[in-house]
């Protein structure tokens, strides 16, 4: 079964949109939509604009890169990085990683609150015509792969190793590439409910492991929106899949807008991918060795990021 067509089930979201699926067939490497769906879109109106950061060669690393500032940077992205809070409190990120790791913001089975990630390397396939954005989306993959410790992500040229599909359209094509992907009857629900601008869905197996990944992002919406898309849906494919318009300082809640990686969800990423949450898990499971990852997390975080985007070292650990 195709697994674009698998994948085409997704819920109600208002910009960005991350599709949950249940199931995966280990013989064709496809993703049975019999099941779950949580999806993740991006409304074309509702949202602005979003950033992708997705794996790359560990060659397409720049030397000194701590982030996509090691060229001119958008000037939308640079005041919201100049903005950005850095200085979080645990009960703030710990109310953060629940609210996004679990949940879905679609389900077409019946609801798994446990946690959902790869845990094998993850391998990011582009198809598409659009050299620069390629090119951008590998510098989004390599910020990816700096950032979240204990992830092994990066692009691939085999497109039968991959487990992750990153498509990149005009958005004049973006609604025949989901009807291609999802079958008719499944891109009008997602037209319908969705209206994304950019796309993004998952497929996990029994033991809610994440098999397959797929993301649709636009090549001509602006700069700042592929950006901004980029990075929320390579992200939530990773298994930060739901949204909440509660938590205000990360980029899966609706009206927040980045453009980059920023050091809220880089906190709520490696929690997700430390070894000691393992896919499967409930909120009570987490909940008990959470103290000690959120300590690993902010270590990690100060470490891979700038003085003036991290925390300061007395301040690192121990914020209730």
């Amino acid at each position: 079964m195709n697994l674009a067509r698998e994948m085409a089930a997704k819920q109600p979201a208002s910009r960005r949109k991350t599709l949950f699926l249940s199931k995966w067939s280990q013989t064709d490497m496809a993703i049975d939509l019999s099941g779950v769906f949580s999806c993740h879109a991006r409304h074309a109106m509702t949202k602005a604009r979003r950033m992708v950061m997705v794996a790359t060669f560990a060659t397409v690393m720049l030397a000194g890169f701590g982030s996509l500032s090691a060229r001119a940077e958008n000037p939308e992205i640079a005041s919201r990085r100049a903005a950005e809070r850095t200085d979080f409190t645990n009960d703030e990120i710990r109310e953060g990683f629940f609210k996004i790791a679990f949940g879905a913001e679609l389900q077409i089975d019946t609801p798994a609150d446990r946690v959902r990630k790869f845990d094998e390397p993850v391998r990011v396939f582009v198809e598409g015509n659009s050299p620069d954005r390629r090119h951008e989306l590998a510098r989004v993959v390599a910020d990816i792969h700096s950032r979240i410790n204990h992830l092994d992500i990066a692009i691939t040229n085999d497109r039968g190793a991959a487990n992750f599909t990153v498509r990149l359209v005009p958005e004049r094509k973006l609604k025949a590439t989901i009807r291609a992907l999802y079958g008719n009857d499944r891109a009008k629900q997602i037209q319908r409910t969705l209206n994304p601008q950019c796309l993004s869905g998952i497929g996990k197996d029994e033991r809610f492991r994440i098999r397959r990944a797929e993301v649709i992002l636009p090549t001509d919406a602006g700069d700042f929106t592929f950006h901004d898309c980029a990075y929320e849906e390579l992200l939530q494919a990773l298994g930060a899949i739901n949204d909440d318009a509660s938590v205000p300082w990360t980029m899966f809640n609706d009206d927040v807008q980045m453009g980059f990686f920023d050091v809220y969800d880089q906190y709520l990423l490696n929690i997700l991918y430390d070894p000691r949450i393992r896919p499967g898990m409930t909120r009570d499971q987490v909940d008990a060795v959470l103290p000690d990852i959120l300590s690993s997390a902010r270590a990690w975080v100060h470490d891979s990021n700038p003085p003036q985007r991290a925390e300061s070292n007395d301040r690192s650990v121990n914020r209730n």
